[in-house]
């Protein structure tokens, strides 16, 4: 009779330790995964048809300031071919979509609605609305954050087809 009671206490206690591996286990791995908050950090999803022309709008991707501004006709014609390359193009519509940090020192640009251009107040350094650098110091255009366009809204995080042919190009470094 003790050798039927040791192999139940036996058994139980291993039944009882598989247990609990089985929870740290499974404990160990939720705090490995990124929150959700973090997961919800890497898209952020951009509806552009309520996007006014020549009105700057700021959105925030990963802790970003993102710059979307709708071009008027006026000032896709007034581009030559390299600054409207770098525009987004959804539904007929030319965008400049970018991150709205200079490339020289991290500043946030101003946008000027008069000249359609954006002036770094730190260090005088301007873009135009193509994001593309026109006056020194900064030595790069700004950074254009990996896109997906899907009918009127962009996605930012994801990588889409127009994305991948922009940098396939050089226009995305």
């Amino acid at each position: 009779m003790n050798q039927t009671r040791r192999g139940f206490m036996g058994k139980a206690f291993g039944a009882v330790a598989g247990v609990g591996a089985v929870g740290a286990l499974y404990a160990m791995k939720r705090s490995w995964d990124p929150l959700p908050s973090v997961k919800a950090a890497g898209f952020t999803t951009i509806d552009v048809s309520s996007c006014a022309e020549n009105k700057l709008v700021v959105e925030k991707w990963r802790g970003k300031p993102i710059f979307v501004l709708r071009k008027t006709a006026e000032m896709v014609a007034a581009q030559d071919e390299a600054q409207n390359a770098r525009d987004i193009i959804v539904e007929g519509a030319h965008f400049m979509i970018a991150i709205g940090l200079c490339t020289h020192l991290g500043c946030i640009p101003a946008y000027r609605e008069d000249k359609t251009d954006f002036k770094c107040a730190c260090h005088g350094g301007e873009f135009d609305s193509s994001g593309i650098n026109t006056v020194l110091p900064p030595e790069k255009p700004l950074l254009i954050p990996p896109f997906k366009v899907t009918g009127s809204t962009v996605v930012l995080g994801e990588e889409g087809e127009v994305y991948k042919k922009m940098k396939e190009s050089g226009l995305i470094a």
